[in-house]
């Protein structure tokens, strides 16, 4: 069954930051982005703010430089200066509990990790792609409720997200994905916006 309109808005939203996280974006991406409307319903909103300047961003950038950035940013040959995993925030460590317990939350959902992906679980790109699969499911996958959907971003996004996209907004290197960490913060914060409204509609 098709998702519901703005439940695949959730789910695009969070392809897109999914594929920004794990890869500089192509020419292609570049030119669809540069092309994209403005967020329906969102007018006026950080959110609806964000995406202008993502979409003005990605039409004066070309495939060369925000690589080179990217590299900059999240590929080194020793440490990354920006390595964007749950265990390091939370713990100062990479490979600790948070991404133990979350490898048990995802084998309850059925979200293993995708065959040949680099990064581990704990990655914000691949929590953007659990977000995505719980919203709208895949053909191994169902969606799941939004009490399941709410529980696994408060426990493994909500306690990081602000400290490590301000740590990308911040880097010296950061350019497009200035615009990049702006998007995100807009998206995460209007979805916990929206999972804490749904909390105070349940206790009425």
């Amino acid at each position: 069954m098709a998702a519901e309109p703005e439940e695949q808005a959730r789910a695009d939203m969070y392809a897109l930051l999914a594929r920004l996280l794990h890869a500089a974006p192509d020419a292609t991406l570049l030119s669809t982005l540069a092309r994209a409307d403005a967020i329906v319903g969102q007018s006026g909103h950080p959110l609806d703010r964000a995406w202008e300047r993502l979409v003005l961003g990605a039409s004066v950038v070309d495939e060369a430089s925000v690589a080179a950035e990217f590299n900059a940013l999240f590929i080194s040959v020793g440490t990354p200066k920006i390595n964007p995993y749950a265990s390091l925030y939370l713990t100062g460590f990479i490979n600790e509990k948070p991404l133990v317990a979350l490898r048990d939350d995802l084998a309850r959902l059925g979200l293993g990790r995708a065959p040949g992906q680099r990064e581990m679980e704990d990655h914000l790109g691949a929590l953007c792609e659990a977000m995505r699969l719980m919203v709208v499911g895949a053909s191994d996958a169902a969606a799941q409720p939004l009490a399941h959907q709410q529980q696994f971003f408060h426990t493994h996004i909500a306690p990081w997200y602000l400290r490590c996209l301000h740590d990308i907004r911040s880097a010296p290197e950061a350019n497009f994905y200035r615009l990049v960490a702006d998007f995100a913060q807009a998206f995460f914060d209007l979805e916990a916006q929206a999972f804490a409204l749904d909390d105070a509609c349940e206790a009425a």
